[in-house]
């Protein structure tokens, strides 16, 4: 059986130091147990009068001494451990309350009662039906509605407890720093985004001047769903013609979020692939001109039309259902990738769909997945596990979180995540995913029977799994939208590794807090001596500057190329009247869906895809890591020619990457014989 922790069972953790508290001092240490544990009553009933009914239970549990201590040693010790408390949310809208009403002041005895409780923070305040009451106000930003049971508990023990607030340690918003933007958390203008989306799609669906009118317009981006990391904030030159006033500086990018529209029904579609995929780019630039001609700026070509309206930039693509059962002719690769797009276009669909609806049911799975989303790119896994595939595992924790309730905060479903991870049979099990509860005895024996597919090839050859990571929905009953191709099975066994570790080290932090060397921030930081090679960007030419978490430091080893940073590009640009002469000039500077390392990256892999693996960080990465591919997966006439040196490789990499990349380091030479 699996030993059921502290930290991963409760929602909150909070330690509290009581060396030298005179509630503790007064005590006597006797066998008597109502004696022994009286502290533990006192604090779990003020907080359950505090914290009323946003909690459904509160453990609060006392090791008196610490684990090494020697009886030699008497009672000089007692006291030295901190005093643990464990909290279960109740729910997350009674959790984020912000007003707490009390007795009515005619009620004298109740409210004399709740005064005392209080104290400064009792008022007596009216109601919008009128009613006056006693209250307690706990004002904060939406995005900081998680630490209002903090504020509470620390409130109401420093209070009756004579504790400073040094003495009190909630693990709650420990995490918190990995998603700010200068000090904030860009959630907060969410509301501005979807008031953007449903602006374009109200004007796609009025539009009249088309052959076909639009039937549906759905987002597809994680941004739209709650799930993106920083989701983007609204940009000054991505208003209509009457723009807003310009500040002194806006960014130089700008990433557009995908959309897929639907046509409505019509026979006259072609039946050939390739003249499909140009019919929806004519009806993609003739929907670009209807827009520009209502006020929109449009920045359109034949392979993508960007809307910039509200703020922000859409990306629109056009899915028809008979893209899906379109038959690819022999040797037409272009056919092929018109049926992957139409494929992967609906599935993405499914997918939005399924995770916005579970977003609804549980509020804290946006942030866990955020948390987790993070920590895959921190750790340079981005080119490996999709963003989606990193949905659906933090969703699994939310749909089957036995022998735990789902979690309600974003520090214990990201130590879930963790430790899922890190346990979770990848090669004998399927993940299966059901969201709506949609599968029957028949789905779950088609999964299981494509999952036992996908193994024959174990048992001929251990490292030869596709996929490696099986994830089971409703739409994708064989994974092979996320997961098929990518992570392998020795780099799943490396992302379940850290996960352990960092697991591990989570959990040492909610019990015992920050020591020497291994604080918060380690969750984030990878070590780069893991890679046979590192390369360096210039942190002032990235696309988000401001998204690095930590900057990368210089690894130990070989310095083989170090690079001056390029003057064609700057993430920032001035927007004062000495730097733009107009709006329009302004526009013409900024780069829609532009970003260096992703380009960078892309050539890498065309050059390279058989010298090294690329391990990369898509969330503020300002390092990537190579690894060298092994000689005897390369075909026998590549294996027969000369190995070429390391260090001339790597002179090519920075060639490639002249301007961005920093400098480039040889960590271990490869093992070509």
């Amino acid at each position: 059986m699996t030993k059921v922790d502290f930290c991963a069972k409760f929602d909150t953790c909070l330690r509290i130091n009581l060396k030298g508290n005179s509630k503790v001092t007064g005590l006597s240490y006797c066998v008597d147990d109502e004696s022994w544990r009286i502290l533990e009553k006192d604090v779990q009933s003020l907080l359950q009068q505090g914290l009323t009914d946003r909690t459904k239970m509160i453990r609060a549990l006392w090791r008196s001494t610490p684990s090494e201590w020697k009886i030699v040693e008497g009672f000089s010790e007692f006291g030295s451990s901190p005093l643990l408390v464990g909290m279960m949310v109740s729910s997350l809208e009674k959790s984020f309350r912000l007003v707490d009403i009390g007795p009515n002041p005619e009620n004298r005895v109740e409210a004399v009662k709740f005064r005392k409780f209080w104290g400064e923070k009792a008022e007596l305040r009216r109601f919008k039906d009128g009613n006056i009451a006693e209250s307690t106000v706990w004002e904060c930003q939406s995005w900081e509605k998680h630490t209002i049971i903090k504020r509470i508990a620390d409130y109401v023990l420093m209070k009756h407890l004579s504790l400073q607030k040094d003495d009190l340690i909630h693990v709650v918003d420990q995490l918190d720093f990995c998603l700010l933007v200068d000090g904030q958390d860009p959630v907060s203008s969410s509301g501005a985004l979807l008031e953007a989306f449903d602006t374009i799609a109200k004007q796609l669906r009025l539009l009249d001047d088309i052959p076909l009118k639009i039937s549906t317009v759905q987002p597809l981006d994680s941004a739209f769903r709650h799930t993106s990391v920083f989701p983007p904030e609204p940009h000054p030159l991505a208003y209509g013609r009457n723009s807003q006033r310009l500040p002194k500086f806006a960014t130089t990018c700008i990433r557009s979020l995908e959309v897929m529209i639907q046509l409505e029904g019509s026979g006259n579609w072609p039946l050939d692939p390739v003249a499909m995929e140009k019919t929806k780019t004519a009806f993609l630039l003739k929907i670009g001109e209807s827009l520009e001609d209502r006020g929109m700026f449009v920045s359109a070509s034949e392979n993508e039309v960007n809307v910039l309206t509200s703020g922000y930039s859409f990306l629109l693509k056009i899915f028809h259902e008979r893209g899906l059962v379109m038959q690819k002719p022999v040797g037409d690769d272009k056919t092929q990738s018109v049926l992957s797009e139409d494929k992967m276009l609906f599935q993405r669909s499914q997918h939005s769909s399924m995770i916005n609806g579970l977003h609804g049911r549980y509020q804290v799975y946006g942030p866990v997945v955020r948390l987790a989303k993070r920590w895959i790119s921190a750790h340079l896994f981005s080119s490996f596990i999709s963003e989606e595939a990193v949905e659906l595992v933090v969703a699994h924790i939310f749909l089957k979180p036995f022998p735990f309730h789902a979690p309600s905060s974003r520090v214990a479903g990201f130590l879930r995540f963790l430790r899922l991870l890190s346990s979770f049979d990848w090669i004998f099990s399927p993940m299966v995913i059901d969201i709506n509860n949609d599968f029957n005895l028949m789905d779950e024996k088609e999964i299981n029977d494509n999952f036992m597919l996908s193994r024959k090839s174990y048992e001929r050859n251990p490292h030869d799994i596709e996929p490696a990571m099986f994830l089971a929905t409703s739409y994708d009953k064989t994974s092979e939208a996320w997961t098929k191709q990518s992570p392998s099975k020795s780099v799943l066994k490396r992302v379940a590794a850290y996960a352990k570790s960092s697991a591990e080290l989570l959990t040492n932090l909610m019990l015992h807090g920050p020591s020497g060397e291994y604080t918060w921030e380690c969750l984030f930081r990878t070590p780069m001596s893991n890679y046979d090679a590192v390369i360096l960007l210039h942190q002032e030419k990235l696309c988000c500057p401001h998204h690095v978490l930590f900057p990368a430091e210089n690894p130990d080893g070989k310095l083989v190329v170090w690079g001056k940073p390029s003057k064609d590009f700057c993430p920032y640009m001035p927007l004062n009247k000495g730097a733009v002469k107009g709006l329009h000039d302004a526009r013409e500077k900024l780069l829609v869906n532009f970003d260096p390392t992703t380009y960078f990256l892309r050539d890498l892999k065309c050059a390279f895809s058989k010298t090294f693996k690329l391990w990369y960080g898509s969330v503020g990465g300002d390092a990537v890591g190579l690894t060298w591919e092994n000689p005897k997966k390369r075909g026998r006439e590549e294996a027969d020619e000369a190995a070429p040196e390391p260090t001339s490789i790597l002179k090519e990499v920075g060639d490639v990457g002249k301007g961005l990349v920093r400098g480039v380091y040889l960590v271990k030479a490869p093992k070509f014989q």
